[in-house]
């Protein structure tokens, strides 16, 4: 699939911008702070219904400014696409598909496969496992509403649990249908990320081989709190650290304490693996990810690189660029090498000053 057009309103430092996108290579360039990332920001929105960073909507809309708009035309499945998303500063927000109002976010995830990649990607593997779990969550719900869902109940679930056993009074029989619920919707979770992460191996590894020449070899190994795939266990495993919980306010237990391991040739990449290994883990993974996604849905996802090029040496981003040959790519640099302007001559070069577009070359 690619991007068409897109129409912003009021969202971060754009006034209004209206742009057509080549199908192939968009090029992205401007000074730090002109709103560069802004644009892949909205670009997201219409696909996930939030931003890729960690904000609440309000904050992306322009100051002064009460309604964001975007709107974007694309093209999936040999047809015309259409998404747009409405942002009010008291905290509405409508989603439309083809002009058809969304009653949830989780009916959008599989409609505009966008992957964003930056370098906050390229820690993943050494930073805390919270990255690891957005990460796993982020890509599942591009290719499948129902874990979106199921995610989102779980979530809903552990905050009332949270919050129930903090008070002072505490109902046990109330307790035992909070557990029953977190346990259906966590198990459901668990299993869905179990299968996720059994089919990236199968790309992750050769795409790994092939950045590394075959001289390491990657195992991602799903690291579940929770052993147990059955419900009426994990329940149990709830109950019985009841007390535990009640002293720690919060729920000790779950697949909201997941987490994932890269191995490189058997050793564990984020304690003993160089920088340039778990760089090339974090690679590894974005790119089996769009390779997945190509396989379960038909269709080359969106891909957004922000500022990742200048993270990369020369042969991991020759690499990177040789293998998207199927994908709409748009690139974020305040300038890029020669060598690669060279190798798209044909792509759209978007200059961005204070969140307007410039004529191109025209800087």
């Amino acid at each position: 699939m690619f991007l068409k057009t897109i129409e912003i309103k009021n969202f971060r430092n754009y006034d209004r911008l209206n742009m057509e996108f080549d199908s192939k290579i968009n090029l992205i360039l401007g000074n730090n702070a002109q709103g560069k990332t802004n644009l892949l920001e909205s670009i997201y929105y219409t696909s996930m219904g939030k931003s890729f960073k960690s904000v609440k909507d309000r904050e992306v809309i322009k100051f002064g400014e009460n309604i964001a708009s975007i709107k974007v035309n694309a093209y999936k499945y040999e047809d015309n696409l259409e998404v747009s998303v409405i942002l009010k500063r008291n905290g509405d927000k409508e989603i439309k598909r083809d002009g058809i109002i969304l009653k949830k976010i989780s009916e959008l995830s599989d409609t505009m496969l966008v992957v964003i990649f930056s370098p906050e990607d390229l820690k993943i593997v050494k930073e805390e496992p919270e990255k690891r779990r957005r990460f796993i969550d982020r890509e599942i719900s591009l290719i499948s509403p129902i874990y979106l869902d199921n995610l989102n109940n779980y979530k809903k679930t552990l905050f009332q649990r949270n919050n129930y056993l903090r008070e002072e009074s505490v109902d046990e029989l109330l307790l035992d249908v909070l557990d029953i619920q977190l346990s259906s919707y966590g198990v459901k979770v668990i299993k869905q990320r179990k299968e996720f992460i059994s089919q990236l191996q199968k790309h992750v590894e050769k795409i790994h081989e092939g950045i590394t020449q075959n001289k390491e070899k990657i195992t991602l190994k799903y690291k579940r709190d929770v052993a147990t795939e059955n419900e009426e266990e994990f329940a149990r495993i709830l109950k019985a650290d009841r007390d535990k919980d009640r002293r720690l306010g919060t729920t000790s237990r779950g697949p909201h304490r997941d987490d994932i391991e890269f191995l490189i040739n058997k050793i564990d990449a984020r304690r003993y693996g160089s920088q340039g290994q778990q760089r090339t883990c974090a690679l590894s993974v974005r790119l089996a990810e769009l390779s997945l996604i190509e396989e379960e849905t038909g269709e080359a996802a969106i891909l957004l690189l922000d500022d990742v090029m200048s993270e990369l040496d020369i042969s991991r981003q020759e690499y990177l660029i040789k293998t998207l040959e199927n994908n709409q790519i748009f690139i974020t640099a305040t300038e890029l090498p020669k060598y690669i302007l060279d190798r798209f001559p044909d792509g759209k070069k978007i200059y961005i000053k204070e969140g307007k577009v410039l004529e191109e070359g025209n800087r």
